[in-house]
């Protein structure tokens, strides 16, 4: 769905409103119990949620649409976080924002399916960015993948196969307090379907 264009909303506010807007290694305190990464995080609903849920904890959100991403700054705001990094950029450059080995948790929610076969590389669950996540996850991290999209879910399930040794998928997931505006909306009308993966398949070099 084309997002709405929010007026006199531009890198150099998004700058003043302290959202990472050039691509840069990410710098921050390892106090925190956890470190969590949602990417393509939309309009923040669900990573506002946990980052309040857990204050103790690190969390990261990747968005490249500004207009998607300034709502989640209004939600960072409203609810006074301050243990949320929003990052205004793109997941294909995530090796250069993140060390190695620095996040427990991954999530993927509602990613864009690709549909089409000769644009299944772009998918966020597809071998070349799993390998990426991998570098960047600690060795006991976790990716949890949720969708409404049956045929993206059947197949992100065969690409973690390749990449990881536990792959958990729930077929008829019935959700919790944690959640996206979109989530929110299908659930009313369909299945939820969730897989979360762990344990690498090889050493990562």
């Amino acid at each position: 769905m084309r997002q709405k264009r929010l007026k006199n909303v531009d890198k150099e506010l998004m700058q003043k409103l302290d959202v990472v807007t050039d691509v840069t290694k990410i710098v921050f305190d390892y106090k925190y119990r956890k470190i969590h990464l949602e990417i393509g995080s939309g309009k923040g609903n669900f990573i506002t949620k946990m980052a309040n849920a857990f204050p103790d904890e690190l969390f990261i959100a990747i968005e490249k649409n500004i207009n998607v991403c300034y709502r989640i700054v209004e939600k960072r705001d409203d609810i006074k976080l301050n243990n949320l990094i929003i990052i205004l950029g793109d997941s294909n450059e995530l090796l250069e924002y993140l060390d190695n080995k620095s996040v427990d948790n991954i999530y993927l929610n509602f990613s864009d399916p690709w549909p089409k076969k000769k644009h299944h590389k772009r998918r966020l669950t597809y071998g070349t960015f799993l390998k990426k996540y991998k570098k960047v996850l600690k060795e006991n991290g976790v990716i949890q993948f949720r969708t409404d999209h049956f045929d993206l879910f059947n197949d992100s399930i065969e690409y973690f196969k390749d990449e990881f040794v536990e792959v958990e998928p729930d077929f008829d997931y019935r959700g919790n307090e944690f959640y996206t505006e979109y989530e929110e909306k299908k659930r009313k009308i369909g299945k939820i379907y969730q897989c979360k993966v762990s344990g690498f398949n090889e050493k990562i070099v």
